[in-house]
């Protein structure tokens, strides 16, 4: 079974605090929900039906032994999974406000640094599974140390050689990093190899000083498209000349862990679908950005990132019911 995508990057434990809107020092009990983004993005795939991959390096211990059995329960081909043998699996804690929003709390008792996922082998990824693929995501925490930041480089390669598209999701967690300051120009410098950049308002106005996808298309000169989600604002598009905006869904939000991820899973899944020269129509590359938000809207409805994730059945059903709505 080759896979249709390939997500790259780190699988951990979000450790969502039980008590919402309490701050760190009072949370009294935590909830571990399997997470990290380019995991999040496979899961939500598969269970959209497009077959997908997960590459990363998770510790020979419990949480990792568990995690690697969320992907292949859910049906993510984990050939691309390395186990590191001393350093532990990533454990995240989550802080919740009251509206359903998140804030990182660190790291527990650790140095970002130590973690498995710090240490993925770029001479261990196995270049049979680029072969058949269509498309590569990538997150950019990874590029914060520097033996991921290798396996970053091979995949690009690997990527480039079998003529896999290559989707970045920018993903800024400047907690990932020990030197915040480093990340911008790693990321800039990733700009120049993808075909689709996926960020947040906020990741635009870093990076480009403006959230106008249009803007930031053309500035790039080299991208295929570019998306910028807003949130409950709904999220800007620039696909292969067509520009435009879709509004959000009016749904009661419990948890926006993995809301981006579902949207990126949504996205690809269309493309896969309907195929990259689709978007050259108008109201194609606005059908599928909507269908990508109606897949991150179902995601924020329950609680966790990878256990509230639609399947396909579900998004049509949602998004026919929305259209009756808006009649």
């Amino acid at each position: 079974m080759s896979n249709r995508v390939l997500c790259l990057g780190e699988i951990l434990f979000d450790c969502l605090a039980d008590q919402v809107g309490l701050p760190l020092d009072q949370v009294k009990s935590w909830t571990p929900y399997p997470g990290g983004a380019p995991a999040n993005v496979a899961c939500a795939l598969v269970k959209l039906g497009t077959n997908a991959g997960f590459i990363g390096c998770v510790g020979a211990d419990q949480p990792g032994d568990s995690l690697v059995q969320v992907l292949q329960e859910v049906g993510v081909d984990t050939t691309g999974v390395q186990r590191h043998q001393t350093a532990p699996t990533r454990q995240v804690y989550v802080l919740r406000s009251e509206a359903g929003d998140r804030e990182f709390a660190g790291f527990g008792d650790k140095d970002t640094t130590e973690f498995a996922d710090a240490f993925l082998q770029g001479n261990h990824l196995p270049e049979g599974i680029f072969e058949t693929a269509d498309f590569l995501v990538l997150g950019t925490l990874e590029l914060a140390y520097p033996e991921t930041r290798g396996a970053i480089a091979k995949a690009l390669k690997l990527a480039e050689q079998y003529d896999v598209k290559i989707l970045l999701d920018v993903n800024w967690r400047p907690m990932f990093w020990t030197n915040p300051d480093e990340a911008k120009p790693l990321i800039q410098e990733l700009f120049k190899r993808v075909d689709f950049l996926k960020l947040s308002e906020e990741e635009a106005e870093w990076l480009f000083d403006t959230t106008d996808a249009g803007a930031i298309t053309y500035r790039l000169n080299s991208l295929e498209g570019v998306l910028v989600t807003a949130g409950e604002k709904g999220c800007g598009y620039c696909l292969s000349e067509n520009e435009g905006h879709v509004s959000s869904f009016d749904i009661d939000v419990v948890d926006t862990t993995g809301a981006g991820d579902a949207f990126v899973a949504g996205f690809l899944h269309q493309l896969c679908k309907l195929g990259i020269k689709s978007l050259t129509d108008g109201e194609t590359a606005k059908n599928i950005v909507t269908y990508a938000n109606a897949v991150g809207a179902l995601t924020t409805m329950k609680p966790g990132a990878i256990a509230s994730q639609p399947t396909a059945a579900e998004v049509e059903t949602f998004l026919s019911q929305q259209q009756n709505v808006t009649k």
